[in-house]
């Protein structure tokens, strides 16, 4: 099965999300993200038999809830090669992040640079690139409560990813 650790991001921003999402129509030929989280650690494919291992060490994980923000709009790889469009997240999430590593670094050793963002979108092609990269600069700053991560099941199908809850961890 194919996992990942994310948090989400709460409905009224999510509401604000798809409005910005609005404002990349027609320079871009995007395929829109439909929920919107932050992936704190994507373990790939993982046997069905280290799933219990995996949500205990994840209930061991001692971390106080925290606000963290999001803004500033930027793309994946770079400006030259635009693969996809994402907002920043920001905050106490990277400590969050490196204690999920921490204890799940024998379990998933591949070497992955955090970078706290959410994805709007995944660019196909750039139709209007001035005008697409003008709207990098929309400002946008919302502070949301971090208080659980959850552990996530994702499948992909034709129609874009299907994700499942598996478990959710409170933070205190």
């Amino acid at each position: 099965m194919r996992l990942f650790i994310a948090v989400e991001i709460p409905k009224k921003i999510s509401d604000k999300l798809r409005k910005l999402q609005s404002e990349f129509r027609g320079l871009a030929k995007i395929k829109f993200a439909d929920s919107f989280h932050c992936t704190l650690k994507f373990l790939g494919e993982v046997n069905e038999d280290v799933l219990e291992d995996i949500k205990n060490r994840l209930n061991n994980i001692n971390f106080k809830s925290f606000n963290s923000k999001i803004g500033n709009i930027d793309v994946f790889p770079n400006d030259k090669k635009i693969n996809v469009v994402w907002i920043g997240v920001n905050g106490k999430i990277l400590e969050l992040q490196k204690k999920i590593d921490e204890n799940l670094l024998d379990i998933s050793k591949e070497d992955q640079k955090f970078h706290g963002h959410v994805t709007l979108g995944r660019v196909k092609f750039v139709k209007d690139k001035k005008r697409f990269m003008e709207k990098l600069k929309i400002k946008f700053e919302d502070e949301f409560l971090v208080d659980n991560f959850k552990l996530i099941k994702s499948d992909l199908t034709k129609d874009g990813p299907r994700y499942t809850i598996i478990q959710e961890y409170k933070l205190s």
